[in-house]
């Protein structure tokens, strides 16, 4: 019984999230923005990784200042990165299979390890708008590799189109600086 709770209880968390994106996607960024700064603050900073990730993750779109949305990127990425390395056995020393469609419903391992190209790549695109051109390129460096990790497929394809993206524009700054 009481682990039918606790998987209650993480739906409900993940479902909570969905809806603030929801909000945010139809236009509502202050709205979602709330909930998610509500949940953020339920969930606490030793709440689980895949919660805190996915929910930094999807905050980080709400903010207006983009140094906001940097730093909500980076709790993402501090959060990914430390269930992936504090996870015993982890699958990456176990021949993890390549994800295929993204982030989503499934092992949070698995879900995780496929934000890393878009959290990357996020951090990138916060770096170039923060007008730190090394450390937007340094993130999207990370990003091409950890895209690798993911299987083929529209998700990969579509990180990599925005990966070279990103790495146009930056190119296309560096030819127009004096």
């Amino acid at each position: 019984m009481e682990k039918r709770r606790e998987a209650t209880s993480e739906d409900g968390v993940l479902t909570r999230i969905g809806q603030a994106i929801m909000l945010h996607r139809a236009g509502d960024r202050e709205e979602a923005r709330n909930r998610l700064s509500e949940l953020w603050h339920e969930i606490g900073p030793q709440g689980d990784a895949f919660h805190r990730c996915t929910l930094a993750h999807y905050m980080a779109d709400t903010q207006d200042d983009p140094r906001d949305e940097l730093d909500w990127d980076l709790r993402a990425l501090e959060a990914a990165e430390g269930f992936v390395t504090e996870r015993p056995g982890n699958a990456a020393a176990q021949g993890e299979p390549k994800v295929a469609d993204g982030p989503g419903p499934r092992h949070p391992l698995v879900a995780l390890r496929a934000f890393f190209p878009s959290l990357h790549l996020n951090i990138a695109a916060d770096y170039a708008a923060l007008d730190r051109p090394a450390d937007a390129r340094a993130q999207l460096r990370r990003a091409r590799v950890s895209v690798n990790a993911l299987a083929d497929g529209e998700y990969r394809q579509g990180l990599r189109d925005a990966i070279d993206r990103l790495q146009l524009r930056l190119d296309g700054l560096a030819g127009h600086t004096p």
